[in-house]
């Protein structure tokens, strides 16, 4: 398959004309130049099985959400202050996959929009300014956003936590001060939640708003505790501070048991963001909330988002629903996320070097260890896997404080065979003596 550029050609582009800090993924980086369904193609025409993007949800290029972005582009796309039914229409169907009472949509061109919005709504309806946060948590690349993240202020080129930012313990069942075989783990872990608002409060800084991934991601895709999270929100409503929950890796079925992580945890939000895969690729964002607090928004303020909620985005998202649905890809997902599970864990039986499995369906993360007893990431090993994987043929990366846990995130038309192949050749990866394993 001919290309314009050669690979290298494009890396002494990007060293050029880009900056340094975009990275590129694996030793030896891939030229991708198509993609169709769970499958990724090089500029020579080899395959690569996606597990990692979660933002591709549907497929990539699926036909009728392809579709509906060129038919809607030939024939308008404006902004918001005019009227068109595809925004209503959205809001619609969107707002009618959440529990009450959440049902006042907002549109944004991204996750971190999402979030941002999200923070303005919360101290808007509350009078306040600060923020709880859980530690190793990502909420997007916007200034206010990256200081809202413990994964990026805390990490390499970080300024450190911010004042308005109050840092919670992560519900790590695995690392954490409370582990697995706690009942009261999730209990536990909520109850330090009530204390940071506490102490943000008696500091005089009481937080507005108590943000959460529903499954956290980047500290490692970590499933919480039971209870945690509908205690954690009930925690921050009964110190004035409204529950945000963010959905924007984890939404849209990925979870497979419902729509939305924190519905899995049998928690409700006050407000949740939407991003990734909201539009298969096509950049959308989006903003769900109460009526009460839409209200409390509407304070003299306009707002407006140029392209947030476009004729274009909103076909887009009705397409991505409609395939979620037709398809049943949400079941999919469950179905296929549990053959995945199962085959990972008889794996972490047999090698030691895999210290945990955590993950809801098709939403995984595999942490590699030194020593089963002390927990010592296996940082180095965990890159040798990725890169080998690439090798032949299957697309993983890598995640967490130490980079040690291998991410999952596949497409939601992942089938069965492609599950029992990551595990087939995941084993044999770990089994090969170039990572110093047996």
């Amino acid at each position: 398959m001919a290309t314009g550029l050669t690979a290298d050609e494009i890396l002494a582009l990007r060293d050029r004309h880009l900056g340094r800090s975009l990275s590129v993924s694996y030793r030896h980086p891939l030229h991708i130049v198509r993609g169709e369904r769970q499958f990724l193609y090089d500029a020579d025409g080899r395959a690569y099985l996606d597990c990692v993007n979660n933002v591709c949800h549907v497929g990539h290029g699926h036909p009728r959400v392809v579709e509906a972005a060129c038919r809607q582009m030939s024939e308008l796309n404006t902004n918001t202050r005019y009227l068109h039914e595809n925004i209503v229409e959205y809001a619609r169907r969107l707002s009618g996959l959440f529990p009450d009472p959440l049902e006042v949509c907002y549109f944004v061109c991204s996750g971190s929009e999402a979030n941002e919005l999200a923070l303005r709504l919360a101290r808007t309806a509350t009078g306040r300014h600060d923020v709880v946060v859980l530690d190793e948590a990502y909420h997007g690349n916007t200034g206010g956003m990256v200081d809202l993240s413990p994964y990026k202020f805390a990490g390499p080129g970080g300024a450190g936590r911010p004042e308005h930012v109050h840092v919670a313990p992560v519900p790590d069942p695995l690392r954490g001060p409370y582990r697995y075989g706690d009942p009261s783990a999730g209990q536990r872990y909520a109850l330090a939640v009530a204390d940071e608002l506490r102490a943000a409060e008696s500091r005089g800084r009481p937080a507005a708003a108590f943000f959460a991934e529903s499954v956290p991601g980047c500290a490692g895709q970590i499933v919480p505790p039971d209870g945690f999270l509908p205690s954690a929100f009930e925690a921050a409503r009964s110190a004035g501070a409204l529950s945000v929950a963010d959905e924007v890796q984890v939404g849209f079925g990925r979870v497979g048991t419902h729509w939305w992580g924190f519905e899995a945890q049998g928690a409700i939000a006050d407000i949740v963001t939407l991003g990734k895969p909201i539009g298969n690729g096509h950049p959308m964002g989006a903003v769900v909330t109460t009526r009460a607090i839409a209200e409390a928004f509407e304070n003299g303020m306009e707002y407006f988002n140029t392209f947030g909620g476009n004729p274009v985005s909103c076909a887009v998202g009705l397409a991505v629903l409609d395939v979620i649905e037709e398809e049943e890809l949400m079941e999919n997902a469950h179905s296929v996320g549990e053959v995945l599970l199962a085959g990972l864990r008889e794996l972490s039986r047999i090698y030691p070097i895999i210290g945990d499995v955590s993950g809801l369906c098709l939403f995984i993360g595999v942490e590699l260890v030194i020593d089963p007893e002390t927990l010592e990431p296996a940082t180095e090993q965990a890159a040798a896997v990725v890169n080998t994987m690439r090798e032949r043929g299957i697309l993983l990366s890598t995640d967490g404080p130490y980079r040690n846990v291998i991410k999952i995130k596949p497409p939601l038309v992942f089938q069965a065979a492609d599950a029992d192949r990551v595990v087939s050749e995941l084993g044999e990866v770990l089994a090969g003596s170039a990572l110093g394993v047996s």
